[in-house]
């Protein structure tokens, strides 16, 4: 569970605050469940909510935090099973919540916030992140620790859980969430969308996309939403999108999610954006001439690698991103395009050209979205690849996928994995120890795997 997890991490570490966020940790408990009331409206830009958030106790506590933008005023709390709040208060991006007497390990409670506001991005090192207003309504990107600008949560990666969302939003915008919609129900001159996620999430993975779209099938269980007038461009852009997915199902086991959805907004992106369950580009990305096709594949894999299996620390970022840029090679090496051997080649002469101080297991702050990250992490999954040989490398990727399926890993998760499957080929255990040694704990760039 993520609470011991992280009360264990910091102890450890003496640190109560993620090095990586600036955020202080949670601890003492865990949500099992966030159910979300939400009515928005999308001209003034005003969001009123009511989430309830099933607590399981793992300590002793007579007082929690939870995390909310201060964009978001709490107020009102409550909670059941005979407990009282004595006080509450907001600041610094917390809610401190004190009760009247211990709460002890093991008790099982709803916490109920009433809060609303004018939702913006929080200021992040990386930026703006989280809720943001569009030319025609509303999405929200929240990696890593941009969640909390929507609802009041415990905003860390090893976090997760499973969640209703419900949303109440001017007709005619379409809203778009997370995993599985419910029900749809007209009220007056609004409707009320309901959403209903049965595989764990973590908090930065849910999002909101509220907008005037049209819906467009693309596939058994993919579907494109964007704005009428682009379909001929959707349609184009993402036309092997079912077939994209069917390619990494044969490599790494059956999708994880109900379906996958993509929302193209009216608005230029800089970057897609990833969800659980779903990606978000914006139109620039959809010129109709397949030009950024190899982030329709990065996007895809994530579900996989990051949203299925999740990463419990964001200095092991590099598993998340590694995967996802290894999958586009692969995907131009299923088309017969180039192999990925190639393609890693191409890349790392270009990592060669650029600066050695990169330590890919634990990057820093400033560098975790480093395009280093990506493309190093990349290589060092083609070298393993190169090192056990193709059946025993992706017998080993599945077996950990499966094992992880809805929950989060650590990097020796992923090595156990690997040590399986390189005894059974016959490949020395030093050999594979040396290799992930040379490309995640060193700064120099090792030798390209022959």
């Amino acid at each position: 569970m993520k609470s011991l997890l992280s009360t264990a991490l910091w102890r450890l570490s003496g640190e109560f605050t993620d090095p990586y966020t600036g955020v202080d940790y949670n601890v003492g408990f865990s949500v099992d469940h966030y159910d979300l009331e939400l009515v928005y409206r999308v001209e003034p830009n005003l969001l009123s909510g009511v989430a309830h958030l099933h607590i399981s106790v793992t300590e002793d506590l007579d007082k929690l935090t939870l995390d909310l933008g201060g964009a978001m005023a709490v107020r009102r709390i409550s909670a059941n099973q005979h407990i009282k709040i004595t006080r509450f208060r907001q600041s610094g991006g917390k809610i401190r919540i004190t009760f009247d007497e211990v709460i002890e390990a093991g008790t099982e409670f709803a916490l109920t916030v009433r809060y609303g506001g004018n939702p913006r991005p929080i200021r992040t090192t990386w930026g703006e992140i989280g809720w943001e207003e569009t030319e025609s309504g509303a999405l929200v990107a929240s990696q890593p620790n941009g969640a909390p600008s929507w609802f009041p949560c415990d905003d860390t990666p090893s976090e997760k859980a499973t969640y209703d969302i419900r949303v109440t939003a001017d007709d005619p915008f379409t809203v778009i969430s997370n995993g599985t919609l419910v029900s749809k129900k007209r009220r007056n001159s609004a409707t009320e969308w309901h959403y209903k996620v049965k595989s764990p999430m973590a908090t930065y993975l849910a999002t909101m996309q509220i907008g005037e779209f049209t819906q467009f099938k693309l596939g058994r269980n993919t579907t494109a939403w964007a704005p009428g007038h682009l379909r001929a461009r959707v349609l184009e852009e993402f036309k092997q999108q079912q077939e994209m997915l069917d390619f990494y199902e044969s490599l790494f086991g059956e999708y994880p999610f109900p379906d996958y959805q993509v929302v193209i907004t009216e608005d230029e992106l800089e970057i897609p954006l990833e969800a659980q369950g779903l990606s978000i580009f914006g139109s620039n990305h959809i010129a109709g001439n397949h030009r950024f096709e190899r982030l329709i594949a990065h996007e895809l894999a994530h579900q996989w690698f990051g949203n299925s299996v999740g990463i419990s620390e964001w200095k092991d970022i590099w598993l998340n991103e590694g995967f996802a840029c290894y999958c586009e090679w692969l995907w131009v090496e299923h088309k017969g395009t180039d192999s990925a051997h190639s393609v890693a080649r191409s890349h790392y002469l270009v990592l060669s050209r650029k600066a050695q101080n990169l330590h890919l297991a634990d990057p820093g702050a400033h560098d975790m979205f480093d395009d280093r990250v990506y493309k190093r992490g990349a290589i060092t999954i083609h070298a393993l690849r190169r090192l056990l040989g193709d059946e025993a490398f992706f017998d080993a990727v599945r077996n950990y996928l499966h094992a992880g399926r809805n929950g989060t890993v650590m990097p020796k998760d992923f090595f156990g994995h690997i040590d399986d499957a390189a005894l059974k080929a016959g490949v020395s255990l030093d050999e594979v120890a040396e290799l992930f040694d040379v490309w995640l704990n060193h700064k120099q760039l090792p030798k390209f795997p022959a």
